[in-house]
């Protein structure tokens, strides 16, 4: 497949814009890395009209799929884990063109898991299992086990990949095969929810309890980095700490995180005077109780 995609690819590498350029071949049948494709292209450039812009080919009875993404993307990706086989194609593609090491470079960076990358990838990942765990416990109380089901694998999910990157890997695909040589606790709570016999509600009572001191364990590294953020000033609005460069991709989790963390006391509510009556701006400043 890939003589048949040199004049493709040959191409874009002549282009000053493209930074690298790998193709990933299928290794066995129905594997998930490609899509079902026999080849993925994936074309790394500086900047492009589109942050990902898709194509895709056939040959005889052969078919591949083009990927071009820009730098910035990519490393959203990276950050956010939302894009898990990126982490695939980075490291089982074959390079096939490469600018100034662009691709060699990227692939150390990965691979060392730089801490302060590390701290905020954690950060995200603790407000979006914070996010289910929270709206799963709310479900429950009100008798809905089926969402809160759904809500509490997802939380489970977060926790595992928040494991993963706290021992200084990136989550993959494989995300259960990972942490079960981490923290194989947390795979042992997700295989008894899934595979126990007992009733539903009982199964999720028993969850809640057993997750409640994993998530507690998780809270002074997985808030670590925004702690960072809130410990640049005294105080601060919602909307201030929604538009931090840094809690950009929070996103729609902040909300919850911050009351999570003022049940906890690690966050404080400051009120401050407006000009009505008994109303009053509520704003936010990290507390003492850290540990």
């Amino acid at each position: 497949m890939e003589d048949i995609l040199r004049p493709i690819y040959q191409e874009r590498a002549s282009q000053a814009n493209t930074l690298g350029v790998l193709i990933i071949n299928k290794q066995q049948k129905n594997t998930p890395a490609t899509d079902t494709f026999d080849a993925i292209l994936l074309i790394l450039v500086k900047e492009a009209e589109s942050p990902v812009f898709v194509k895709h080919y056939s040959y005889n009875d052969k078919k591949a799929a083009l990927y071009m993404v820009t730098d910035q993307q990519l490393h959203e990706w990276l950050l956010l884990g939302s894009n898990k086989k990126i982490f695939d194609w980075l490291y089982n593609g074959k390079i096939l063109f490469e600018r100034n090491e662009y691709i060699h470079d990227l692939k150390t960076e990965l691979r060392e898991f730089p801490f302060n990358g590390r701290k905020m990838k954690m950060g995200i990942e603790f407000a979006k299992l914070i996010r289910r765990y929270m709206d799963g416990k709310a479900f429950f109380e009100n008798g809905h086990y089926l969402d809160t089901y759904n809500h509490v694998v997802h939380s489970l999910h977060h926790l595992a990949r928040l494991a993963i990157i706290e021992h200084g890997f990136h989550p993959e695909v494989t995300v259960w095969q990972q942490v079960k040589q981490i923290e194989p606790e947390i795979l042992k709570l997700y295989e008894e929810l899934v595979n126990s016999h007992e009733p539903l509600e009982k199964r999720l009572e028993l969850l809640f309890l057993a997750s409640e001191f994993l998530i507690h364990s998780k809270t002074k590294s997985g808030i670590s980095h925004f702690v960072d953020v809130l410990s640049e000033k005294e105080f601060w609005s919602i909307s201030e700490l929604m538009k931090h460069e840094e809690l950009l991709f929070y996103s729609v989790d902040l909300g919850m995180l911050l009351e999570y963390l003022i049940d906890k006391h690690v966050v404080e509510i400051v009120n401050i005077e407006t000009k009505g009556q008994d109303i009053f701006h509520r704003y936010y400043k990290l507390g003492k109780k850290l540990s």
